[in-house]
């Protein structure tokens, strides 16, 4: 057994491709959830790949299929972001543009910054929108949490157990219609069209619109 994680070298990378090489069969097994996903062993798949080595999987418990199905939301179609930014200007700026977004988001988070970062959702989406929060998933402690952000914030405050193991949040999808967006779109095109390019403008506000980048594109275009 060899152990692999964020901190193993290129120099372990290398020797693990030489025993393939050689004709040993390696298996990456994770000790919670799926390997690869946001998972240092991308590195290490991504070179065996580039080498033309053989790689097949076979999925394990996977945090964020479980967080999905176990949080009630839509999920024909989702989103997965990952973990989230550490710096808050980062994650206001990321968080913001999912004030509009139709579909279901999940993230990874750190139980150390559960409590901030529920506060920063709050502040940029809103007290209202409904969120789930599982941690440790298919473990012994395994809890899922269901609410609006501003409940969630209120369990965060008195329930100690969420600043430990690991998190999924899954942040449902926007259902809000804004009547007046159409003619504010409107105006912003008239107002930016000197300083902005159709299609510069056209990815900029699919992000705080329903409509995709194509879609305000073709709107506006001659």
């Amino acid at each position: 057994m060899l152990s692999y994680n964020d901190f193993s070298s290129q120099k372990k990378i290398s020797s693990i491709i030489k025993h393939l090489k050689d004709g040993k069969i390696i298996s990456l097994i994770s000790d919670a959830g799926t390997p690869l996903v946001s998972d240092p062993g991308h590195e290490l798949v991504s070179q065996v790949i580039s080498e033309k080595i053989k790689v097949e999987s076979i999925p394990g418990p996977s945090s964020v299929i479980s967080g999905l199905i176990t949080s009630g939301f839509k999920n024909n179609k989702f989103i997965f972001e990952g973990f989230l930014p550490k710096k808050s200007s980062e994650l206001k700026s990321l968080l913001s543009t999912y004030n509009f977004e139709t579909k279901t988001i999940i993230f990874f988070e750190s139980p150390h910054r559960i409590k901030k970062t529920l506060k920063v959702m709050r502040d940029v989406l809103g007290r209202n929108r409904r969120i789930s929060i599982a941690r440790e998933m298919t473990k012994i402690h395994e809890t899922i949490l269901r609410g609006t952000i501003e409940e969630m914030n209120h369990i965060a405050d008195k329930d100690t157990n969420l600043s430990r193991g690991e998190i999924v949040i899954v942040l449902e999808g926007s259902d809000e219609v804004n009547e007046d967006f159409d003619e504010k779109l409107d105006f912003l095109h008239a107002s930016l069209s000197n300083d902005l390019s159709l299609k510069q403008f056209s990815k900029i506000f699919s992000k705080i619109s329903t409509q995709s980048a194509k879609e305000i594109y073709n709107r506006y275009k001659e």
